[in-house]
């Protein structure tokens, strides 16, 4: 049974509902033992000993299938060891831990909770020795589909974006880690001139800004980056003035956006015109000017191709991007004083539709989510260059969304 009723709504879930859902399986030819179970197991693993971190994945999965896995990282070679499983309910697709590693958060993307036209968020205390994960509460999203969470640097607030809802929502953390109903939630609207795509508001991304004051919803279906005040008391999230902070090209679908580590810049992928927007940030207001503009794939490529993720390396110098169709990682190098941006490299990500893809601790290993073709890829960063090598690394993986590096402690 396919754990999704919002067809027609975008064109990802159609492709997701004809390949059907299912949790996600790994496996390294030299993976040691691994431990699996429900969200309330004690899971006892085996460390692996050098230059490791921790990787949470999120999948889309079935409601009682393991849905959250977790892997140690080798930053030197690139290659990943599976530790353990865990049942997180349905479609997990995005993850969010506190500073402190002390807790993880999921969005459950649906868009039936308990009866109401609702996904769901689900917090877990994370284990500081295995890394395993114990459900603490479960609450409604407010909105269908939550696709992206964050939690704000003071670790007070949890941020959801609701794309079927087209609305945002922020929920307090609770002295244990649990989270509180929903303190606020902001309705977007709107629409663009994509018709299939741009009906109505689709919120997917939803952050803070780099001072904490801030936070930013990017909405696809509006071509818009709204604006929130994050406050502790009353209203959570208070909409700035204006609180469109920037008007994405009409058709462009905002999807993904992120910071430069010096604050001063931030970048947008747009998922329908394939466009990376640098943007110069104005943190006295909370607003945003357009620097630049380019192209996500090559001129010549005509085929469908649908951007979703963007990160910056840890130093700042470069960022990445991926492809959904032309199935690459797109790289540029940042100029640090204007924020332009200079295409470095197109580089194949080893499978098809690559929905996320992260940068580890160090800065030297980038690991792509191929969606589609069930894999993850592991790739080497040249740290003056920005390029990406395949590591020859490859884990087989069914439907993986999320991919969250923490420190392994």
């Amino acid at each position: 049974m396919v754990y999704s009723k919002y067809q027609g709504v975008r064109s990802v879930f159609r492709e997701i509902i004809m390949l059907g859902l299912a949790c996600t399986t790994l496996a390294f030819s030299s993976c040691t033992t691994t431990t699996s179970g429900n969200a309330n197991d004690s899971d006892v693993v085996t460390r692996s000993a050098g230059n490791t971190s921790r990787v949470y994945v999120g999948t889309y999965a079935e409601p009682d299938n393991e849905s959250i896995f977790l892997y140690n990282l080798n930053a030197e070679t690139g290659a990943l060891t599976r530790m353990l499983a865990v049942k997180a309910g349905a479609n997990p697709s995005y993850l969010a831990l506190d500073a402190q590693q002390k807790h993880l958060y999921a969005v459950n993307e649906t868009t039936n909770y308990e009866g109401t036209n609702s996904g769901a968020v689900s917090a877990f205390a994370v284990n500081q020795q295995t890394g395993g994960l114990t459900i603490l509460n479960k609450v409604p999203s407010m909105g269908g589909a939550p696709c992206h969470i964050s939690v704000d640097e003071a670790n007070k607030v949890v941020l959801v974006a609701n794309y079927v809802g087209g609305n945002v929502a922020a929920f307090p953390v609770q002295e244990d880690g649990k989270l509180g109903e929903a303190a606020a939630v902001q309705q977007h609207q709107g629409v663009g001139p994509n018709k299939k795509r741009q009906e109505t508001p689709h919120a997917h991304y939803i952050g803070p800004g780099p001072d904490n004051k801030y936070a930013f919803a990017v909405d696809l279906g509006t071509d818009q980056i709204l604006g929130y005040k994050l406050q502790r008391n009353g209203k959570v999230l208070a909409p700035v003035t204006p609180a469109v902070t920037f008007a994405a090209a009409p058709g462009a679908g905002p999807r993904h956006m992120v910071f430069h580590p010096n604050g001063r810049f931030a970048f947008v992928l747009n998922e329908l015109n394939s466009t990376m927007t640098a943007l110069a940030y104005n943190s006295e207001n909370g607003t945003f000017s357009e620097v630049q503009s380019v192209a996500t794939v090559p001129a010549d490529f005509k085929e469908n191709n649908q951007p979703a993720a963007v990160k910056i390396s840890p130093d700042g110098k470069f960022l990445y991007g991926s492809n959904r169709g032309h199935n690459s990682i797109v790289v540029f190098a940042i100029d640090k004083n204007t924020g332009k941006l200079t295409l470095v490299q197109h580089e194949s990500t080893g499978g098809d539709w690559p929905r996320d893809f992260t940068i580890d601790l160090t800065g030297n290993v980038l690991l792509v989510a191929n969606e589609r073709s069930n894999n993850i890829v592991s790739f080497k960063i040249d740290r003056e260059t920005g390029k990406l090598t395949n590591t020859g690394y490859e884990v087989e993986v069914h439907k993986p969304t999320c991919l969250k590096v923490v420190a392994a402690l």
